[in-house]
């Protein structure tokens, strides 16, 4: 490994050290953009200009870029010192300004300044993304989120672009060919929510007044996606999320303006630069679009602008206390959603699909509590995840029932006016909630935030007739709840609410009065985080008439519920699809609808006996078809059922025919065929060969964008040939030109089609190339490489091997692996339990 890759894991011990010594006043960065037009120009001249008090004699300042050409100390140049990662700086005076000259690279992984050529019109467009650290790689700067500092960007482009930062432009000279724009000083903020974005943007604007305050509001895409672009719905959801947090936390909008910028080839959903919110393009939709996705969309819009209050008004101290922003901005997200748009099944939403992302998490090895440990900047990097965000957001949703929402949204008020543009810890908050509320909350934080793990809720019966609710804690033990238990009635076919009961339990097994019921739903109104258990007649009770009950959240939780049990090995994975072929056609929300096809093609693929799985796999293809055929033309649902099977029939070609009539325009009335639905069909044809090289190109010749170049290359690596699929596997180790999007693409082709025949030659290599790509692959396309190609064996001895000769390889991939591993022996273990 490197000396850069070394030092560039900066750890907790040695930032908080610097955090002591070094007190940040500004910042003034300096970027000339100019070339960026060129494909050979690799770099851009940065110039970062420090000023901070020292009480130490030197420190390091970061930077990750081609090269460093000049340092002066209070104007005095000095040696430059620089290993690829750090700056060291020593000489320090009390009072310092330190001018770095550097020349930072323009990123193709979607890390730092990430570059793109638009195929459609050939412009270039630029873009930032740091979080957790890759602020380095535009400027030099204390890359910790406790050194906030006042930044001003000072940036040259090319005449005739769009030039955006955090604050509006102050001055801007126009010159030949170029145009400076000199923006305004931010508030304090941390280093990776500082933003520059620049290019032919398309723009739409908008505003947003509340008594004197006006907020300039404006809604940004590449020109050739600007035709797609739902600006209205984007600004109203925009409007109604800052009525509603204005009033929420009792603290005007900060920042000064509301931008808001989708871009392309982008590694998250979005990110919560203040007065610049970036978000993907795939919230940009080129052709049909179910409103469950709008709804998404809406809600990483309230969730990116919990942010402005949560995160970037005031900022975790460091990133163990991560959840302080994202978890708090999950729950926000969709409480506002649900509360300010119309968007009001956001909560059915977030049990049947998000919460699905945390109980998987939390079920890892490698699970963590709330609040975590976090050593260094590789662990930072991989605790986004279900625990932060989506197992966080229920916690928090079960404190809102534990102290009630006034004292909630007060202790939060409190929060932000106590501690507005600094950085705090868990115990901060903490103290706002329990003066608010009265509760002692410390208990309650051991409990649900510094333990992992979940608990499986159920309802026991013993020999007298006493009924017991029982939490399974596993390791943690249990934990205290405030829950409903939901007894629901069958009549005439039809489930409906008899009544609800509230409860509150501690203990591992707690006596209850609960009368009898066809369905008794523990943890219905979802308050809590737990997998909830269904007894058997309430399992009979839903196989018959799940798809009859009412209320979206009510099955959204069933939903959840089952699949759960699937997973666990508890419920049959060939009863679980039975039920979901019965009652899933006649799901009438679609955001639960396409969360259980994804679940159900994926209990198909893993957790399906092997001498089941062609029949099973045949049979849900047949589901998908007929489903399709039956849906109300134009529907939400029929867009839903065709993706489905589109998917399926990667898996088996008995409806090829099918596929390819409807690519040649006999598709099913009103099922809207557009680029993205037609490059499903064709890689399930390409996938199962029936589909070459020529055909796939024509469909390139009909979409010819990046997305249609993205898809093409996912198409043709998907092909069954073994040359091929060797071909896409050199590819994804050895062509670093890929860009992040592209090497999805070619690893996607890889696996098409679960051909084990085709891959399985690969398996040993894996092992021997994961360390090396660790090392010298950014982090974000190294995990690509790592969780993408991890090989689905019927064992797991080669892993275990490579795990027991690499106990001292980083400790962020080996987390990876062993991810990996437990899903692989978690499909092992539910094929063993399930019934021959």
């Amino acid at each position: 490994m490197s000396s850069a890759n070394v030092t560039a894991n900066l750890t907790r011990e040695e930032t908080g050290e610097r955090a002591r010594r070094i007190t940040l006043h500004d910042v003034r960065v300096e970027l000339d953009l100019t070339g960026a037009p060129e494909h050979a120009r690799t770099g851009f001249p940065s110039i970062t200009t420090l000023t901070f008090d020292a009480t130490a004699e030197d420190t390091w300042i970061d930077f990750i870029g081609e090269t460093v050409t000049r340092v002066t100390v209070n104007d005095e140049d000095r040696e430059v010192r620089y290993d690829g990662a750090r700056i060291l700086i020593d000489g320090l005076a009390a009072s310092n300004t330190v001018r770095i000259e550097a020349v930072a690279a323009y990123s193709r992984s979607g890390e730092g300044m990430h570059r793109f050529h638009d195929p459609v019109d050939g412009e270039t467009y630029l873009y930032t993304q740091y979080e957790p650290a890759d602020s380095r790689r535009v400027m030099a700067c204390f890359e910790q989120p406790d050194m906030k500092a006042a930044y001003t960007f000072d940036v040259t482009a090319p005449a005739g672009w769009h030039v955006l930062s955090n604050q509006s432009p102050e001055r801007v000279h126009e010159g030949i060919g170029m145009k400076r724009v000199e923006f305004a000083p931010t508030l304090p903020i941390s280093s990776y929510i500082t933003v520059v974005a620049a290019g032919p943007y398309a723009r739409i604007d908008g505003e947003w007044t509340r008594d004197d305050q006006r907020i300039e509001l404006g809604v940004l895409c590449r020109a050739s996606l600007a035709e797609h672009l739902e600006a209205d719905e984007i600004i109203e959801v925009t409007r109604q999320g800052l009525d509603f947090f204005s009033d929420a936390f009792a603290y005007p909008y900060p920042w000064g303006k509301y931008d808001q910028i989708f871009v392309p080839e982008y590694n998250l959903g979005a990110m919560e630069n203040p007065g610049l919110v970036t978000f993907t393009e795939a919230y940009i939709h080129r052709g049909a679009a179910t409103d469950a996705q709008r709804g998404a969309r809406a809600n990483t819009i309230l969730h990116e602008m919990a942010h402005m209050w949560f995160g970037d008004l005031v900022t975790m101290r460091w990133w163990d206390d991560l959840w302080l922003k994202e978890s708090f901005a999950d729950y926000m997200g969709t409480h506002a959603s649900a509360a300010a748009t119309r968007f009001t099944d956001a909560w059915a939403r977030f049990a049947n699909s998000r919460k699905t992302w945390a109980y998987r998490q939390d079920q890892l090895p490698t699970t963590h509590p709330i609040v975590a440990d976090i050593p260094d900047l590789e662990a930072a990097k991989l605790n986004f995840d279900g625990i932060t965000y989506a197992k966080g957001a229920a916690v928090l949703k079960q404190l809102v029932a534990f102290v009630g929402e006034d004292s909630f949204f007060e202790g939060a008020r409190r929060y932000f006016a106590a501690h507005a543009f600094g950085n705090t810890t868990l115990g901060d908050l903490l103290d706002k909630l329990e003066e608010v509320s009265g509760h002692d909350l410390r208990a309650w934080s051991r409990a649900w935030l510094e333990t992992s793990g979940v608990a499986t809720l159920s309802l026991e019966t013993d020999a007298e007739g006493r009924r017991f609710l029982v939490q399974d804690g596993g390791d943690a033990g249990p934990r205290p709840h405030r829950l409903r238990v939901g007894l629901y009635e069958l009549h005439d076919g039809g489930l409906a609410l008899r009544e609800r009961i509230e409860l509150g339990i501690e203990d591992e097994r707690t006596e209850v009065e609960i009368p009898d019921a066809d369905l008794v739903l523990l943890n219905d109104d979802d308050l809590t985080y737990a997998k909830a258990r269904l007894d058997e007649r309430s399992l009979s009770s839903v196989e018959e008439a799940l798809s009859t009950l009412e209320d979206d959240l009510v099955r959204g939780l069933v939903w959840s519920s089952l699949w759960n049990a699937t997973r666990d090995g508890e419920l049959a994975a060939g009863r679980y699809l039975a039920i979901v072929a019965r009652h899933a056609p006649a799901e009438a929300n679609v955001a639960l609808l396409a969360a259980v096809l994804l679940n159900a093609a994926y209990a198909v693929r893993h957790y399906v006996v092997d001498e089941q799985r062609e029949a099973q796999s045949r049979s849900w293809l047949e589901t998908t078809w007929s489903a399709l055929q039956s849906a109300d033309p134009g529907s939400d649902a029929q867009l839903a059922w065709a993706r489905a099977f589109a998917a399926a029939s990667a898996h088996d070609d008995s409806r090829a025919q099918q596929v390819r009539d409807i690519l040649e325009g006999n598709a099913p009335q009103g099922l809207p065929m557009d680029a993205d639905l037609r490059w499903l069909m064709l890689t399930a044809l390409a996938t199962t060969g029936h589909a070459d090289a020529e055909r796939i190109a024509e469909e390139l010749a009909r979409d010819a964008t990046a997305a249609g170049r993205t898809s093409e290359i996912r198409a043709l690596a998907s092909r069954p040939e073994a040359a091929i699929r060797q071909a896409a596997w050199d590819a994804a180790w050895n062509d670093t030109t890929l860009s992040n999007d592209h090497l999805d693409a070619t690893i996607g082709g890889f696996r098409a089609g679960g051909r084990r025949d085709l891959i399985a030659s690969f398996d040993e290599e894996y092992f021997t190339r994961i360390l090396d790509a660790w090392s010298t692959r950014s982090i974000e396309l190294a995990q690509r490489l790592v969780v993408g190609l991890f090989p689905a064996t019927d064992d797991t001895a080669l892993v275990d091997a490579w795990l027991e000769q690499h106990a001292d390889a980083p400790g962020a991939l080996r987390r990876l692996v062993i991810e990996s591993r437990d899903d692989l022996q978690r499909a092992l273990r539910v094929r063993a339990a399930q019934p021959r």
